[in-house]
């Protein structure tokens, strides 16, 4: 049976192992390849879902469907519902049988680790937000899924498309139901409030797109018509939906990032960007848990 997987980054010392650890090899090893599998891969293009695939989407389904059962409280606070700690408290509760229903048999032994990434990536039930080590703590359940074989490479596209989109429509639900709050944001300066890694994916499945550059996503017509498809302008489907204001003034990352010329420049960019502003930085990586399926061992070699 695998432990629980637990906190090793205490510190901003630690850092530095973090940086040099297998698991930041292997973390952003896979972020790569899923951003790979997804590149020009639309939505509706991903017909056809194996078993294992249509498990973890009935899951997340699952999970959606609780948070109509699990009303907000009424209260006088603005953010932050109540209600959403009673809704997290059943995913803890719950997360060991219903993954014991979606893996095998032989797979059982896996579930004290990779269920913590689960409870993990809905956000805190204490302060009651989400943000973007919530985000990481779900692609490292996607990565555990594959480390042990439940998924193939196969299922990458998939699991990028299709899987962490049903994640993101699960996000976005618990962030409106329950009013969280951003964790850490920087406001106007930062890509998103809550997310960053769909946006990496979501560039990747538009590059060479033919009939949508870069400069037209902050058209919300365009937004309206392709969001169901390609997850960057599912974002800003959202972003259009919760602020209001010129976009240029309440996103301005993203407002500057419609003037670069192709796709695969913005990919790039924010690959860059994530490595810079959530990998390397001490108040997300803080709250990350490591165990044996992502290892805090000091990696053979290293690459920046």
């Amino acid at each position: 049976m695998l432990a629980p997987p637990k906190k090793e980054i205490f510190n901003p010392d630690d850092m530095s192992k973090w940086l040099k650890s297998e698991a930041y090899q292997e973390y952003l090893g896979f972020v790569l390849s899923i951003n790979e599998a997804v590149q020009g891969k639309k939505w509706s293009s991903i017909k056809v879902l194996n078993d294992r695939v249509e498990k973890m989407v009935k899951l997340l389904d699952c999970l959606d469907r609780w948070i109509d059962e699990i009303p907000p409280t009424k209260q006088p606070q603005r953010f932050g519902n109540k209600s959403f700690r009673v809704w997290f408290q059943k995913l803890k509760d719950e997360s060991s049988n219903m993954l014991k229903d979606v893996l095998p048999q032989e797979l059982h032994h896996t579930i004290p680790e990779i269920e913590v990434y689960l409870t993990e990536s809905v956000g805190n039930s204490t302060r009651i937000d989400y943000g973007s080590g919530h985000e990481m703590s779900f692609v490292i359940f996607l990565f555990c899924l594959f480390k042990i074989g439940f998924l193939t490479l196969d299922d990458s596209a998939a699991a990028g498309v299709v899987i962490f989109e049903r994640y993101m429509s699960l996000i976005r639900k618990l962030q409106l139901t329950y009013r969280m709050e951003p964790a850490g944001s920087h406001g106007v300066w930062s890509l998103d409030d809550y997310q960053f890694v769909p946006f990496i994916w979501g560039s990747s499945q538009l590059i060479e797109h033919q009939r949508l550059p870069p400069k037209s996503f902050p058209d919300p017509d365009i937004v309206e018509s392709f969001a169901k498809d390609y997850m960057f302008l599912g974002c800003i489907k959202f972003i259009f939906k919760v602020k209001n204001g010129p976009f240029a003034e309440h996103s301005n990352q993203l407002w500057n990032i419609s003037g670069v010329p192709t796709w695969s420049k913005v990919n790039s960019g924010l690959i860059k960007m994530y490595k810079a502003e959530v990998l390397a930085k001490y108040p997300v990586m803080q709250h990350v848990l490591f165990g044996s399926l992502l290892s805090f061992k000091e990696a053979n070699f290293q690459e920046q």
